[in-house]
């Protein structure tokens, strides 16, 4: 089953083939190991309860939402840039995919933007191919949905997002009519429909 969304919904992970037990936090590169230099302040002491709570989820669980989140990330960074509307669907498709209150999905989304923002690049492969292996087909369908729905939050899906979409939709062993059909859900977005339109 795939997700749909409303308008308002469409408001607006790292993962690597790791052997052994992980925790969400390394998972998204993430040292938890590191003492804290500085006295931690009421703040601080908040996200170390969050992280502990995150540090808890079963690995296959936590390997599930890190790859999730993150490849949220790589489509809505298609052009290099993530915005605040995009960034606030991505918190509250993770809230409702993964089950995680707010405040875990929060961070989730967090360290997800930032491990793609400096290792994108060099990750974007490896993680798909982890969601790949650990999704379902069900769960592929939804996530490429999703894909869409990041992109299209500021009502305007870019020839650059749609191209990534495209990719990971590749990437995880989608067929092209399940890309297609996903696409056709959002097409009243696509900037280059839209253009098309301006042309005529």
């Amino acid at each position: 089953m795939s997700v749909r969304f409303t308008r308002t919904d469409r408001h607006d992970v790292r993962a690597a083939c790791y052997s052994g037990s992980m925790s969400i936090l390394k998972f998204l590169g993430i040292n938890v190991d590191t003492p804290e230099r500085a006295t931690p302040t009421a703040e601080t002491e908040t996200v170390r309860k969050i992280v502990q709570k995150l540090d808890q989820l079963p690995e296959q669980q936590a390997r599930y939402i890190a790859a999730f989140a993150f490849l949220l990330s790589r489509a809505a960074r298609a052009d290099l840039q993530i915005s605040a509307d995009e960034t606030a669907l991505m918190e509250r498709i993770v809230m409702q995919q993964s089950g995680l209150p707010e405040e875990l999905a929060l961070l989730v989304v967090q360290m997800a933007k930032t491990q793609n923002q400096l290792f994108g690049s060099t990750e974007n492969y490896l993680v798909t191919r982890e969601f790949e292996r650990i999704a379902t087909h069900e769960q592929k369908l939804a996530l490429l949905d999703c894909l869409f729905a990041v992109t299209a939050a500021d009502e305007n899906i870019t020839s650059e997002e749609d191209n990534v979409v495209k990719q990971i939709a590749s990437e995880l062993k989608l067929s092209h009519s399940d890309y297609i059909a996903s696409r056709s859900r959002f097409r009243e977005y696509l900037a280059v429909l839209k253009q098309g339109r301006r042309d005529q």
